[in-house]
């Protein structure tokens, strides 16, 4: 609909210039003025102002005179009608696509709200579409909501703002993670969303080492420095690249696909009986491979022996190709 706007606006201006074009040039070879008074005879003609002329029009100026009155008035008020029009469209739509992200937002619940959407925002909004996981990305910069706001669901002003925070279901939500530049500015967001929700799991960034106590101490679960992960991948591709590079393509093959998984085992208990991992079978049922256990208390065992038994609240940490994935979902009814 913009679009259409667009091109009228367009023509309204083509009209416009072509109007005084014609005006000047009318009153510069019937008329006979200078180029100076052609052009102001044109402007006062058709701005109808009623100034004087510059000097008596013969029978033939006031011919011409009266059809670019006529004309300029009526693609004037075209202009002005589709300029309206365009300005009055323009904010139904902002305040219709305000009220449509409004309603999805109050749909949601345990979803995982983004703070800022620079390069770790958009990484992370990236890998949490992958993964199908609903969430909401404050961010103040409008060109940069302008510019993704058909790919993610967007809320605009300070993350810092409880009313911000409110307005995007921090109430509501399973996480948080704060990806703001500045380390001072995830403090701050990490301590409002942690008074607004006890029991949100908070993933804040940091820049600098003396910012990570701190933040955990402001109520963050999880503190991660980009800076330092990147050096250690750098490093590592240089000691074992083969190794680090099928590791990258582990957690991610495409856009909307992944080679692991996290199930807990109430998705398999209320479908089949399963004391140890040797019941659960799943290399021969689809093809995935289980390569980590996690208890209740939150200890990591890796590559665990098939005999484990299985306690409630645990977890298992799948292996497998993307379709083998799939039908891994697709047999427990697991949501992705």
């Amino acid at each position: 609909m913009l679009r259409l706007f667009r091109s009228k606006i367009y023509l309204a201006i083509a009209l416009m210039i072509t109007v005084l074009i014609i005006g000047v040039m009318g009153y510069r070879y019937i008329s006979d003025y200078d180029w100076l008074d052609a052009l102001y005879m044109t402007i006062i003609t058709v701005t109808t102002v009623g100034f004087m002329e510059v000097k008596p029009l013969d029978a033939e100026s006031k011919i011409f005179t009266v059809m670019l009155i006529i004309s300029s008035v009526i693609i004037f008020s075209f202009a002005l009608s589709v300029i309206s029009e365009y300005i009055l469209s323009r904010n139904s739509l902002q305040l219709l696509k305000k009220k449509k992200v409004r309603n999805q937002i109050n749909s949601l619940s345990n979803h995982v709200v983004v703070c800022g959407f620079g390069r770790n925002g958009m990484q992370a909004a990236e890998r949490l579409k992958a993964y199908n996981r609903p969430f909401i990305v404050i961010e103040r910069d409008r060109e940069v909501i302008e510019k993704h706001e058909n790919e993610v669901l967007f809320i605009e002003g300070d993350a810092n703002e409880d009313s911000v925070l409110i307005e995007a279901g921090v109430e509501r939500a399973s996480y948080l993670i704060a990806a703001l530049p500045d380390d001072a500015e995830n403090l701050f967001v990490v301590l409002s969303a942690r008074q607004l929700n006890k029991n949100l799991f908070i993933i804040s960034r940091a820049s600098k080492v003396t910012s990570q106590k701190k933040l955990h101490l402001g109520g963050a679960d999880k503190v991660i420095m980009p800076d330092k992960i990147g050096g250690d991948h750098m490093a590592s591709l240089v000691v074992i690249p083969d190794l680090i590079t099928f590791m990258d393509k582990l957690s991610m093959e495409g856009e909307h696909t992944t080679n692991l998984e996290e199930v807990a085992i109430e998705d398999f208990s209320d479908q089949v009986e399963c004391n140890s991992l040797r019941d659960l079978d799943l290399r021969r049922k689809t093809g995935c491979t289980i390569i980590g256990y996690i208890e209740p208390d939150g200890n990591y065992i890796i590559n665990p022996e098939a005999d484990l038994p299985l306690k409630p609240k645990s977890k298992v940490i799948v292996l497998g190709r993307p379709e083998q994935i799939r039908k891994l979902n697709e047999m427990f009814h697991i949501q992705a």
